[in-house]
C-alpha cells in the first residue's frame, strides 16, 4: 500500500499467512532486541509503498543511524508487549478515537468500511460504508484514514481519506448519527479532489493539529523516482503536506485557507504547507506539544523520520534530490532542505510506518519516545531527542506483523493495526526471567 514493490502487497493480501510465517499469540512480548534485523526472506510490501527495482541490502557500515538498545529504557521487571484486542477485519489501514468520551475506536477497512470497536469487542455493523465510491483495485487504493472534527460531539463531523473509482484522491466529509455508532453515507460532501498519474504514492492520512487545522499527507503520484517531479513542482498539490481550514465545512464552504500558511511562491497553491516527500503514508501530532513527526516511505534504500516544530511550515523534506541523508537525483543548488532525523535502512525493512509519541499510562519509561514500525518486517522503534539535541533510536519490539498503521485512543495509549485483520494494544508485561 505505501510505496514499494507493488506485486509483493498483492501476494500478501492474498496469502496472508505466506507473507508473515509467524503465528501471534494474544499477547507477545518482545524477542530480544537486534539492531540489526534483516527484512523477511520473502519481503512484503506496504499500505503505502513502491519500488520498482529489487531491494539493496546496504553493509552494516552505513547503519550510524540505530544505536544498541538503552537498558534503562524500561524498569527491568517490566517489558512493552502487544495484547490483540480485535481479529477477523478486512486489510485495516488505520485507527484513530473521536475525543468524545466514549472510549470507542473507529477502524477503516481498505475496501471502504470504517468499524467500531467498543467494550471489548468489534461491533458487527459498520460506522460507514462507502464501498460503493472507493476504488481499491490497486494495493495503495482505498479507505486509507478518518479524522474526528475537533468539536465532533456537538457537529458530528468528520472526514475521510479515499481514493475514488478513477483512482483520484478525495478528501470528504460526513455526518454521525447521535449514537455515534453509524454514520449517513447520504451526507458526503466533498472538500478536495485531487487526480492522480498512478496508482500507488496516494499519501493516505488525514489528521487535525492541535491548531485545529486539517493536515492532508500526499504522495508524490507514484511510478518510481518521481519521474515527474512533482514533489519538488511548487505548482503541485503532490508530493506535499497539506493545510486547510474546516472547521466550518460544508458543501457550500468545503474549506478556507489558512491565513498563516507559508508561501512557496507566486504559483503556488496555498493550501500546501511542506514540500518534498515521497509518500508521507504516515504522520502524527504529540498531543502535548503539537509537534509533527513525518514518516516518509523511501525508495529502493532508505526509510526516513522527518521533524517539524509546533507551527513551523514551509520545509523542504528532499526528495527526490535526496533518499533519507544520501543523494537520489537532480541538484538541489541554492534550496535548503531539512534533513531527516532518523533513517534505517533496507536490511531492517521496506516500508516505514509513522506512530504516535506516547503519551499513555501503561508504559511510563515511554513517554515522550516516537514509535514506529515497518510494514515488512514488522519492527518497531522507540525515537528519542536527547538533553543535547541528538536524536537517538531502538528497536523495541519483533512483532511478526504487516503494520500498516498505529493508532491512538483518548487517553494517549498506542495501537498497532496488522494490515492481515487484527489489532493490537501496547501494554505492560512482565519481564521473561
Amino acid at each position: 500500500m505505501k510505496g514499494k514493490r507493488a506485486g509483493s502487497l498483492v501476494l500478501c493480501v492474498v496469502f496472508l499467512s505466506a507473507c508473515s510465517g509467524v503465528a501471534m499469540s494474544d499477547v507477545r512480548a518482545p524477542a530480544p532486541t537486534a539492531p540489526n534485523v534483516s527484512a523477511p526472506a520473502t519481503p512484503t510490501t506496504e499500505p503505502g509503498s513502491s519500488a520498482t527495482a529489487a531491494v539493496e541490502t546496504p553493509a552494516a557500515a552505513e547503519l550510524p543511524t540505530i544505536p544498541p538498545s538503552d537498558p534503562t529504557a524500561l524498569p527491568v521487571d517490566v517489558v512493552p508487549a502487544l495484547q490483540k484486542i480485535a481479529d477477523g477485519l478486512q486489510r485495516p489501514t488505520f485507527l484513530t478515537h473521536a475525543g468524545d468520551g466514549s472510549g470507542r475506536l473507529y477502524i477503516t477497512e481498505q475496501p471502504g468500511r470504517v468499524r467500531v470497536w467498543q467494550a471489548g469487542q468489534l461491533l458487527a455493523e459498520p460506522f460507514l460504508d462507502i464501498t460503493d465510491r472507493v476504488g481499491s483495485r490497486a494495493n495503495e487504493q482505498g479507505l486509507l484514514s478518518i479524522a474526528f472534527s475537533p468539536d465532533f460531539p456537538q457537529s458530528r463531523r468528520f472526514f475521510v481519506n479515499y481514493t475514488d473509482r478513477q483512482g483520484a484522491t478525495v478528501i470528504a466529509g460526513f455526518l454521525a448519527n447521535d449514537n455515534g455508532l453509524t454514520a449517513d453515507p447520504d451526507s458526503e460532501w466533498r472538500v478536495m479532489r485531487i487526480p492522480q498519474p498512478y496508482a500507488n504514492h496516494n499519501g493516505g492520512q488525514i489528521a487535525f493539529g492541535l491548531d485545529g487545522m486539517l493536515y492532508i499527507g500526499m504522495g508524490d503520484g507514484g511510478s518510481a523516482g518521481d519521474p515527474q517531479n512533482f514533489a519538488q513542482n511548487p505548482r503541485s498539490l503532490l508530493g506535499k503536506l497539506l493545510r486547510i481550514d474546516v472547521s466550518q465545512s460544508s458543501a457550500a464552504q468545503p474549506y478556507r485557507l489558512p491565513p498563516d500558511n507559508p508561501s512557496f511562491g507566486p504559483d503556488a497553491p496555498p493550501e500546501i504547507w511542506a514540500i518534498g516527500l515521497r509518500n508521507p503514508w504516515r504522520f502524527s501530532f504529540d498531543r502535548l506539544t503539537g509537534d509533527l513527526y513525518i514518516a516518509d516511505v523511501g525508495q529502493n534504500r532508505f526509510e526516513e523520520v522527518n521533524f517539524q516544530p509546533a507551527g513551523q511550515g514551509g520545509q523542504n523534506y528532499g526528495w527526490r534530490f535526496r533518499e533519507g541523508f544520501e543523494p537520489f537525483a537532480g541538484d538541489p543548488r541554492g534550496l535548503v532542505l531539512t534533513d531527516p532525523v532518523f533513517q534505517y535502512d533496507h536490511s531492517q525493512g521496506c516500508s516505514i510506518t509513522g506512530g504516535y509519541v506516547y503519551r499513555g499510562k501503561a508504559l511510563p519509561r515511554l513517554v515522550g519516545a516516537y514509535l514506529f514500525g515497518d510494514y515488512c518486517s514488522g519492527l518497531v522503534w522507540a525515537l528519542r531527542r536527547g538533553d543535547d539535541e541528538a536524536w537517538q533510536g531502538e528497536v523495541l519490539l519483533e512483532t511478526g506483523l504487516n503494520i500498516s498503521s498505529f493508532g491512538e485512543d483518548e487517553v494517549g495509549e498506542l495501537y498497532l493495526v496488522d494490515h492481515r485483520g487484527a489489532i493490537y494494544q501496547l501494554v505492560a508485561a512482565p519481564a521473561a526471567r
